[in-house]
């Protein structure tokens, strides 16, 4: 059985002030686009946070002093965030320009205010929601066959997939760090999925975390096609209009030839 009823949240955004006024101004703003924000006031807390978590979208305020830039040169580094949308909170053009150099995708000026927020929101929500997807882990249930290098096939369930993994049960726990092979069939596709992973994390329970390291090109369309899709009509019907282009053009995963597996 397939279920996905859960609404989609537009997205998660950290922001980095030490000013109560602007993280006032700044979550209430966000929340009209059905945002969440976690705030830090820490320059090196921040610094930790962007390579650990995943966002949709950082915010840094440059008045946290000489430090602040470096959270957004870090932010694009980052394995978890380099593609992330990126907002710097200025005093001055020389901060402005130097929040663009260092990868900030807008400026908010100095004095802030509720509609120049709205603004500048409204023009990147469209890149937020996107951003968004590319993070979606869609709940899912569908079998899922495995072939271990060297082992018997094994079979499982998987609970949510993303553009770069899925999470599924199984019977039979896996060791972390192995790679497999993988198949299963989308809802509501008729055609095979095939890819080459390795699990990331297994525990005691079965409970298996594996992440994508080959698909075809017909495979990786085809997956960003559907989840894009599942996220879209999760969404609101004016954000899925903001949301409805096509998934992005990525050099695929280029998978070695394997027979299907039985």
């Amino acid at each position: 059985m397939y279920s996905n009823d859960v609404p989609v949240s537009a997205g998660k955004m950290l922001l980095v002030s030490p000013s109560s006024l602007t993280m006032y101004q700044l979550a209430k703003s966000a929340h009209r686009f059905a945002m969440s924000v976690q705030v830090c006031t820490e320059v090196r807390t921040a610094l930790d946070l962007v390579n650990k978590q995943e966002f949709d979208a950082v915010t840094v305020d440059l008045s946290l002093g000489q430090h602040a830039t470096a959270i957004l040169r870090e932010t694009r580094l980052s394995a978890a965030n380099r593609t992330v949308v990126a907002f710097a909170i200025s005093s001055t053009l020389d901060e402005s320009a130097a929040a663009f150099r260092a990868g900030s995708s807008f400026v908010l000026e100095r004095p802030l205010s509720f509609d120049s927020i709205r603004r500048t929101l409204h023009a990147a929500h469209g890149l937020i929601l996107r951003e968004r997807r590319r993070h979606y882990r869609c709940p899912i249930a569908i079998q899922v066959a495995i072939q271990p290098e060297g082992a018997a096939p094994v079979y499982g369930e998987a609970s949510d997939i993303s553009e770069g993994g899925m999470a599924l049960r199984l019977l039979t726990p896996l060791s972390s760090g192995a790679e497999m092979k993988v198949q299963f069939t989308l809802p509501r596709r008729s055609e095979p999925i095939r890819a080459g992973a390795k699990v990331c994390w297994c525990d005691e329970k079965g409970q298996t975390g594996l992440h994508f390291l080959s698909l075809s090109a017909r495979d990786s369309s085809e997956l960003q096609q559907w989840i894009a899709g599942e996220f879209e009509r999760q969404l609101a019907p004016s954000e899925a209009g903001i949301c409805r282009i096509p998934p992005p053009t990525v050099p695929p995963l280029i998978a070695p030839a394997w027979s299907e597996l039985t």
